[in-house]
């Protein structure tokens, strides 16, 4: 079974800032971090979140069955996509040990939220995770950035042939459209991924995905006409998709992009010259949930999700006074960024 994400990159951070590497950049940003208790985990907090959210996700049920067979049902697919998003970032929290340290608890509550309630592999996610955070934007080793769909990198794309060299001439315009389908994707990768598990991770996986395929259709289908049904679906897997789009392009995308041959970045500057913040308020923070301070998260992964704002200043800080970009941007802007690499890396196509 893949270790939670906090365990890999932690235990990268730790032997960054740990006694045997006492002058690295990373060491007294660390120190500073333990000594205001800030990797400390927020039972009481996440409590409230994971109940709040459960009880919000009910109330949409309830909607459902109180409409009845009707169109109107479908506008219920707005706040259900919100909420499938909010069910998103609980699993991801729980992956990487931010809500508990107890590691047979973080994976119930992983499976919970992805595998029953959104249909998505928690361990094909964690496995991913894993090594996109250990070498974020890194072309050999993150996941995230390798050649499919999308392209990061000229040589990339000067591979691509027929169709895909198509997408990639127009990656940049197609890029949210094509998040429209993000939340259908997720699920057809959880159930390729049951090949890879263990016989006994897979029976779990296995069961929990084909449930929640189950009492999803069902739940449509005892309210709903099928064709009624189709449309809530659709419209929902789609929204749902956008809003985890909107959440994560802004995250790496037109970051640094370590060179393979190059000199090797220590922890510090791996992940915040690879990392994007985007500045705002509580709205912004509930919209991303807790993602926006990007820079933060990857340095200290297990960092409890209401403490990543209070880190800001003391990582600020530090960069500043090691001279070390700190990027943070507006929300419109980061999407105008992370736009903008992907037209520069098709533009080579365009002009053929």
């Amino acid at each position: 079974m893949p270790q939670p994400a906090a365990t890999v990159a932690d235990g990268i951070a730790e032997r960054a800032g740990g006694p045997s590497a006492g002058g690295s950049e990373f060491a007294p940003l660390l120190r500073t971090v333990r000594s205001q208790e800030l990797l400390g985990r927020r039972h009481g907090w996440y409590a409230r979140v994971i109940t709040g959210n459960a009880l919000a996700l009910a109330a949409v049920v309830a909607g459902l069955f109180l409409i009845g067979d009707s169109w109107w049902a479908l506008l219920l697919a707005v706040p259900f996509a919100v909420l499938f998003a909010r069910t998103a970032f609980i699993g991801h929290d729980a992956g990487h040990a931010q809500i508990t340290g107890h590691k047979a608890v973080s994976r119930v509550i992983g499976l919970v939220h992805g595998n029953l309630l959104l249909g998505l592999s928690f361990s094909w996610w964690n496995a991913k995770h894993n090594r996109h955070h250990a070498n974020p934007n890194h072309i050999e080793k993150d996941p995230d950035v390798a050649a499919d769909v999308l392209v990061f990198t000229g040589g990339q794309a000067g591979v691509r042939q027929g169709f895909r060299r198509w997408l990639t001439r127009n990656q940049a315009w197609l890029f949210f459209p094509l998040t429209l389908l993000e939340g259908i994707a997720l699920k057809v990768h959880g159930f390729q991924d049951l090949r890879r598990q263990s016989p006994r991770e897979r029976a779990v996986e296995g069961t929990l995905l084909v449930a929640h395929v189950v009492v999803y259709s069902a739940l449509l289908l005892a309210v709903l006409s099928p064709g009624k049904a189709l449309a809530f679906a659709a419209v929902h897997q789609a929204l749902f998709g956008l809003h985890l789009g909107l959440a994560f392009a802004p995250n790496h995308k037109g970051m640094e992009m370590p060179d393979p041959n190059g000199d090797r970045w220590g922890h510090l500057r791996r992940q915040v010259l690879t990392s994007r913040n985007i500045r705002g308020g509580v709205l912004t923070d509930w919209f991303l949930g807790g993602l926006n301070y990007q820079i933060e998260h990857h340095l200290f992964p297990s960092m409890p999700r209401p403490h990543l704002r209070l880190a800001q200043p003391l990582v600020r800080a530090h960069c500043r006074d090691l001279g070390i970009p700190y990027a943070e941007t507006g929300l419109v802007d980061s999407y105008r960024q992370a736009l903008r690499h992907l037209y520069e890396v098709g533009e080579p196509l365009r002009a053929e």
